[in-house]
């Protein structure tokens, strides 16, 4: 086991203490509370000879690189809000990819995916994320370290943490939260309408005949907003991956709908189907495996993905930001 900070409380419950993986939010409200907590537990990680990985943004990312340094290579650093800005990416291609690259080595996380400054679009997705880590990694000998500003996030945001994580923690303590939700259950809370279209939402009806309109559909907006030839392909891609499955599991036609925010060019795809798995599109599939690769895809190259499901069927909304490069970083060298 290996706890946050030397003296773990003894109202830590007997299921958290006997899963290796551990997954808590530390509650820190300045630079030095913060430091407190994190640079013991990346030191205690290299004394152990464990391999450490730092995802959190940049700031904090500065002020651990220059406390604790590279340690012969032994401590990855990766901007979270680079690499995590879709909280998507976060668990494939962020954390699991660090953790598969160290298996069955015990590996030590601090990621930092909830920062003040996450939109109202990203924040729900950030909360799914955080309660599928609960999913995606339990039983392996991993311990990840959350780090929330207290001072600076939202009252709802901090609460919204101790139904995410089984343990809580601040420079003095450690103990077991009293609101922590099943990961499924908690996912589903957040599994809501998604808003509505703006009016002038360009509007395409499709089946499988028509996918080769809707990818030229896709780059044509991409072209007018200004994106890269490299990120229209992307979103040619990702609306091609989600629009096929829509045709492919779905009972009739689909619906892709674009338009452009502030920073954003938004395409939604709605279609019959439910998604039935929380980790669909999180957790890399094995090699010979012919299929299950589309969500992955989708989440490496947008910047965002929302996605609601129901009896009714599936919205996936898929973001590409204008005024960038597009999500970039990985889980550091």
């Amino acid at each position: 086991m290996k706890p946050a900070v030397s003296t773990p409380s003894t109202s830590t419950s007997s299921a958290v203490a006997t899963d290796p993986f551990q997954h808590e939010a530390l509650f820190y409200r300045d630079r030095d509370e913060y430091l407190a907590v994190t640079v013991p537990f990346i030191e205690g990680g290299l004394a152990r000879d464990e391999p450490v990985l730092v995802a959190v943004p940049a700031a904090n990312l500065d002020l651990l690189r220059a406390e604790v340094g590279e340690a012969g290579g032994r401590v990855s650093y990766a901007d979270m809000s680079q690499a995590g800005r879709n909280p998507g990416r976060i668990i494939p291609y962020v954390l699991h990819a660090f953790i598969a690259r160290h298996t069955p080595r015990s590996a030590r996380v601090i990621g930092e995916p909830i920062w003040d400054g996450r939109s109202g679009d990203e924040y729900p997705a950030c909360v799914q994320h955080e309660a599928l880590i609960n999913l995606a990694f339990t039983g392996l000998d991993v311990a990840i370290v959350c780090p929330y500003d207290v001072s600076a996030l939202p009252a709802d945001r901090v609460a919204d943490a101790h139904r995410t994580h089984p343990v809580l923690a601040d420079p003095g303590s450690r103990w077991a939260s009293r609101a922590y939700m099943e990961p499924s259950a908690l996912v589903a809370a957040f599994n809501k309408p998604l808003g509505p279209v703006p009016p002038d939402a360009v509007t395409l009806i499709f089946g499988a005949d028509e996918l080769a309109a809707i990818r030229d559909l896709a780059g044509e907006h991409a072209e007018r907003a200004g994106l890269s030839e490299r990120r229209g392909a992307q979103l040619q891609l990702a609306v091609n991956e989600i629009a096929t499955n829509c045709v492919t599991h779905g009972n009739g036609p689909g619906v892709l709908r674009l338009w452009l925010t502030e920073g954003y060019l938004v395409a939604e795809i709605n279609g019959g189907g439910r998604l039935r798995d929380p980790l669909a599109g999180r957790i890399p599939v094995p090699p010979r495996q012919p299929n299950g690769r589309g969500l992955l895809l989708v989440n490496e190259v947008c910047d965002l993905v929302r996605v609601h499901t129901s009896m009714q069927g599936t919205t996936t909304r898929l973001y590409m930001g204008r005024g960038g490069s597009g999500v970039t970083g990985s889980s550091g060298s």
